[in-house]
């Protein structure tokens, strides 16, 4: 009695949840039913299908590399801006790559915003070549080795004149570039070089002992090798990340925007 009595009673709702009345109306249990309609998944309503999620992860690319680009820029500034640090040209070169850098970025983040197709080929292509640069200019900062870096200074104190020199010195406290033992002719400069210094420091020199200011040289390598450091390892580093921006420029370009009119050719 107690199984026919739930049979019963099962059968009677689902008849009432899917049968019509006699008058041809749709239940109310059915018409709660088809009101229902499936949530979206969060991934889903965040990214479009696909398409939101392409523009979002171009746009925040290009918002890093705009952020990348003042750095590079920065410490370049700020290395070229210690001595005679000006005379490693690699400094200079990356102060270029990061404005390239700087300014595809803002291209790419405004195509992105758009879905602009010209703009988004150019910063593929200019992108491209901005990650070759940098790769290599990134590598040779790492490169780059303290006796390269010493003769490049004494390239480029040769030619300065005497007043220059002396500016150079009291501004970093210092006298004299490098004292090369191995080198008669650098010896002999740098004591001209100590001689005509006017730094602070050699107020506190002791009398007949030479030299008690530190060398300029000794710290324009120490400060290069700091920027060239920084340099090349945020350049290396930043630089892998651009092929990734290359692929994603070219999948959202080729997605079609689901606002757009569906007629339109682009």
């Amino acid at each position: 009695m107690r199984r026919g009595g739930r049979a019963r009673r099962a059968g009677a709702v689902r008849r009432w949840a899917l049968a019509w009345d006699l008058k041809g109306r749709e239940r109310p249990g059915l018409r709660c039913l088809r009101s229902l309609r499936p949530v979206p998944l969060p991934g889903k309503m965040v990214c479009g299908g696909g398409f939101a999620c392409s523009r979002n992860a171009l746009c925040a690319l290009n918002v890093v590399y705009v952020l990348v680009g003042l750095l590079l820029i920065g410490v370049a500034a700020w290395g070229k801006s210690f001595g005679i640090v000006s005379s490693i040209h690699i400094i200079g070169g990356v102060i270029v790559v990061g404005f390239f850098l700087l300014l595809i970025a803002i291209v790419g983040l405004i195509g992105a915003i758009n879905h602009h197709q010209v703009m988004l080929f150019f910063y593929m292509v200019i992108l491209g070549l901005v990650f070759l640069f940098q790769l290599g200019l990134s590598c040779s900062c790492l490169a780059l080795n303290k006796s390269r870096k010493e003769s490049l200074f004494h390239a480029a104190w040769d030619i300065l004149s005497n007043k220059t020199r002396n500016e150079i010195e009291v501004n970093l406290n210092c006298c004299g570039l490098l004292n090369n033992t191995n080198n008669p002719d650098a010896i002999g400069t740098f004591q001209m070089d100590y001689n005509l210094c006017t730094a602070m420091c050699k107020d506190n020199t002791t009398k007949g002992h030479m030299p008690s200011c530190p060398m300029c040289g000794e710290k324009m390598l120490k400060h290069s090798d700091e920027a060239l450091k920084i340099l090349g390892g945020v350049g290396l580093f930043f630089s892998f990340t651009e092929i990734l921006g290359v692929l994603l420029a070219m999948r959202y370009r080729n997605q079609k925007d689901p606002r757009a009119n569906p007629s339109a050719f682009l």
